[in-house]
């Protein structure tokens, strides 16, 4: 498959000679900006407004973690005056496609780079990819790139996002810091609105049936958690020991909400609410939405104001 995709992007790449991905003289035309998941296009839609024509590569209810770019994708890729994407081992991918066509686009940004990447955790219960006590293959130091799901990271990443369309389009560039400042100040009540809940909760601690990509957002509001799996897991099904333990805790503390995250079947955390009488919300992580969701426009703020809601109710 490897030397497929590879084989894939060198034809592609003699396609794409020439192509470019500068803007037209005279700036008339909308600068085009790609971003891989969707809460960059979000943020660039937020920042760029009317001066952008905004794609998002990953489609809406796809799941992102198995994501691999069509020839079209590439090509896509190719035209874009700025070409977001969030790195590291998630989007593997996109080295290949830089390799290949990165002389083709007019500019990139790694938004992982904006933030300091938070090691993965592994709480107590949590299923592991390999047996207690086996090693892992691997040294390596694995990190948590959902880096958005803090709307502290989020205001960082959307400086980054606006510092990148001012420098591709400096004659737009201050409509992009006036959209940039009116968005800073929703995303700074948005942080508000949850440490509030935080504050006026009775409980710190939240349980997610499913996969865990809130690493961020809890270090960011001092939550403890406890999950069937660390956020990039590729497990389905969890261990007896893991299902057993989430069951135990969920009734020792009385949890009243256990959580699944978007895009997700919810079946773990259906299991434990109907052993525990615990009841199932939505936590959203945002990294893609569903078709539903997309189109009746959900945003990233809108979104996080329902797991405002959702929160409140799990810490009561």
């Amino acid at each position: 498959m490897k030397r497929l995709f590879c084989a894939l992007l060198a034809a592609l790449s003699l396609l794409l000679t020439g192509c470019g991905g500068q803007r037209a003289a005279g700036g008339t035309d909308k600068l085009k900006v790609v971003c891989t998941l969707f809460p960059y296009y979000d943020f660039v839609r937020q920042i760029g407004g009317d001066w952008v024509d905004n794609t998002l590569l990953l489609s809406p209810g796809r799941e992102a973690h198995s994501f691999e770019p069509t020839p079209l994708d590439i090509i896509t890729i190719s035209e874009a005056d700025l070409f977001i994407y969030n790195g590291g081992e998630g989007e593997v991918w996109v080295d290949n496609v830089l390799d290949s066509a990165g002389d083709s686009i007019g500019a990139t940004l790694k938004m992982i780079d904006f933030v300091d990447p938070r090691q993965e955790e592994f709480t107590e219960g949590m299923q592991h990819e390999h047996d207690e006590g086996e090693e892992s293959d691997s040294d390596e130091i694995e990190y948590d790139e959902h880096i958005w799901t803090s709307p502290v990271n989020a205001s960082l990443l959307c400086r980054g996002i606006c510092e990148a369309l001012q420098k591709a389009d400096p004659a737009h560039s201050n409509d992009y810091q006036i959209n940039l400042d009116a968005y800073l100040e929703k995303l700074s009540a948005l942080d508000e609105n949850f440490r509030q809940v935080v504050e006026a909760g009775h409980r710190n601690l939240m349980v997610f049936g499913d996969r865990f990509p809130l690493l961020y957002f809890c270090k960011t509001y001092d939550l403890d958690y406890r999950a069937a799996f660390h956020g990039c897991a590729g497990d389905t099904e969890p261990s007896l020991a893991t299902l057993k333990y989430l069951i135990d805790k969920v009734e020792a503390d009385h949890i009243p909400v256990v959580y699944t995250i978007d895009l997700s079947n919810q079946q773990i955390g259906k299991v434990i609410a109907e052993s525990t009488g615990a009841k199932v919300l939505t936590f959203y992580s945002c990294q893609n939405i569903s078709r539903a969701d997309f189109d009746a426009g959900e945003t990233y703020l809108s979104l996080m104001g329902k797991n405002v809601e959702a929160l409140k109710e799990g810490l009561a």
